[in-house]
């Protein structure tokens, strides 16, 4: 069968800047969704005006094409455990598929993957693997691979799926062993995450979602938020992780500022947007300065973000974490006009 896709093999482009400063595509549909629903037309539309501006091509084939090529095997990293409303959502994941598809990846060269299969399948992500035609995948599953490790002192309680689970030993909960969908499959990621509250992190963004899903034992570092803030970008500079990075989303389509992997609407705000770029850190660090407007929107809560992850993360080269060094490039779609957006304050 013939495959209408690339053509050829494209070479990953550098991270878009613009004067030195780091590009973030930000693409507003007012009508994107309708009571915190996707409507996915408006999705599928903001993804192929956002991709290709990212990327400066013409057409949304053209932009695909640039980032991935038809031998790939491309996974798409979610995170799923918040649920279909308050976790990554399949309407972003189904503009994504689309877009490979186009770009003539095969349907079994496209995964969708997550920790935990029960958390895809209640998000809808089987429905929308079976609609596609495409592959899903949970890492617990699919096993972890004894030669691609993260080692840290902190000794974790292992649980059923970890790699050492059973095993004896004084070195045994020290290592957290990457997923083999990471190590021997896929060859590029486009990791999707929602912008929603982490009590730790700030936010379960693009660097804790690929990180906290990717390796086994992560347990021990979700309670010690100075663990964490070390652990997560040192996991997501592992090769096997940030070496396939093709491409970052935040589905911003909602704006979740309390609950963590609670879905808890009432503490959302419809923000209608998706974010691209090369650039998970900056993309973090955007996603921490909307979540504590909200807040102070809706007068809750407020509270002080440790950024020491994301400073780990910049001094790691994984991107960049000073806002002054964001450029943040507006697109519009739809027909309504959009709404004025107040001063945002810089993270501390």
């Amino acid at each position: 069968m013939l495959l209408l896709g690339c053509g050829r093999l494209w070479a990953q482009p550098a991270p878009a800047k613009t004067n030195d400063t780091m590009a973030v595509i930000a693409v507003h549909d007012p009508g994107a969704t309708q009571a915190f629903q996707p409507d996915r037309e408006a999705v599928f539309a903001m993804m192929d005006k956002g991709i290709t501006r990212l990327t400066s091509t013409s057409t949304p084939r053209q932009a695909w094409c640039s980032l991935v090529s038809s031998n790939d095997v491309v996974g798409i990293k979610v995170f799923s455990a918040p649920g279909r409303n308050s976790g990554t959502r399949p309407a972003v994941v189904a503009a994504v598929v689309k877009g490979l598809l186009s770009a003539g990846i095969p349907t079994n060269h496209i995964v969708i993957w997550d920790r935990q299969l029960v958390d895809l399948r209640l998000a809808g992500f089987g429905e929308l693997a079976a609609e596609y035609g495409v592959r899903l995948e949970a890492t617990t599953q699919t096993g972890y691979d004894p030669k691609a490790f993260y080692d840290s002192a902190m000794i974790g309680t292992l649980v059923w799926g970890d790699l050492e689970f059973g095993k004896t030993g004084s070195q045994v909960g020290k290592k957290s062993f990457v997923t083999k969908l990471l190590s021997r499959e896929t060859t590029k990621t486009i990791v999707i995450s929602p912008m929603l509250n982490h009590n730790q992190a700030g936010v379960a963004g693009i660097l804790y979602t690929l990180a906290q899903g990717s390796v086994d034992n992560f347990i021990r570092f979700e309670t010690n938020p100075k663990l964490l803030a070390q652990a997560v970008p040192e996991i997501y500079a592992l090769p096997e992780l940030s070496d396939k990075v093709a491409l970052c989303i935040v589905d911003g389509l909602i704006c979740q500022y309390e609950g963590t992997e609670q879905g808890l609407l009432h503490y959302s705000t419809a923000l209608n947007e998706l974010r691209l770029s090369r650039d998970p850190v900056a993309l973090d660090v955007l996603s921490i300065r909307d979540l504590d407007r909200q807040r102070n929107l809706a007068q809750a809560t407020s509270r002080k973000t440790d950024h020491a992850l994301y400073n780990i993360a910049a001094l790691l080269q994984l991107g960049v974490a000073e806002p002054d060094k964001i450029e943040v490039i507006r697109l519009e779609t739809g027909t309504a006009t959009p709404p004025s957006r107040p001063a945002e304050p810089s993270p501390k």
